[in-house]
């Protein structure tokens, strides 16, 4: 079980406004989340915070007053969509038919990937001032796993298939995003089915041994040598 919080730690950037902030303050602070999603989806997580600030119609004072850090921005932008994820894990392992509750879940999180640019790096990056995020994708990688290993137990999911292969699919899936909404989703679409029909227990041929990956290697930025 992931380790909680201490009772008396102070809220993290990314959780919900503190109790008793002054109404102007609240409103300011939904101000810039919905600037945030907007930009990031338009143009994922590169997006200065100062474009951020202009774009809510606030000073950037405000916008780090509120959100210190970068990472605690878009953490708190996206942390509605993590809990998304993590909402329909738990309903794929109440699903009596593994296979298609994994099916349900993959399909679900390529289809957020495709509709939003800045998803992949919100779900995905590191964010160390935000423990809510790490705690939350502690338990959907645990879900995930557990919910591949009840495919391969009622054999409708090959047994060499390994939870880092999901970390491979989200990797291509990020790949295909472009500017066209409709050609986004297209793309996913179709790779996903290509995905799911090689993930039957149809063919013997043995995979190379998995990618040591995990759902946090996904944006993490390249290794730079010299």
């Amino acid at each position: 079980m992931p380790a909680q919080l201490p009772r008396n730690s102070p809220p993290s950037a990314s959780g919900p406004p503190a109790p008793g902030q002054r109404a102007d303050a609240r409103h300011n602070r939904a101000r810039l989340l919905q600037a945030a999603r907007e930009a990031y989806a338009l143009n994922g997580t590169d997006v200065s915070s100062s474009a951020i600030a202009r774009r809510a119609g606030v000073g950037a004072a405000t916008l780090y007053r509120h959100f210190p850090t970068r990472g605690s921005l878009i953490a708190a932008a996206f942390s509605e969509q993590l809990s998304q994820c993590v909402a329909a894990l738990d309903e794929a392992l109440q699903d009596d038919d593994p296979w298609h509750g994994l099916r349900n879940v993959l399909t679900k999180v390529c289809t957020m990937q495709a509709q939003d640019r800045g998803f992949s790096a919100a779900f995905l990056s590191q964010f160390p001032d935000a423990p809510d995020v790490h705690r939350e994708r502690a338990r959907a990688e645990a879900s995930l796993a557990q919910l591949v290993q009840r495919a391969k137990d009622t054999g409708q999911l090959r047994k060499d298939f390994d939870p880092s292969d999901v970390t491979l699919l989200l990797l291509a899936n990020n790949g295909v995003v472009r500017e066209s909404p409709a050609a986004s989703m297209a793309a996913s679409r179709r790779l996903l089915a290509y995905f799911l029909q090689s993930c039957l227990p149809t063919d013997d041929t043995p995979l190379p041994q998995p990618a040591p990956l995990r759902l946090d290697d996904l944006y993490r930025p390249p290794h730079r040598t010299g």
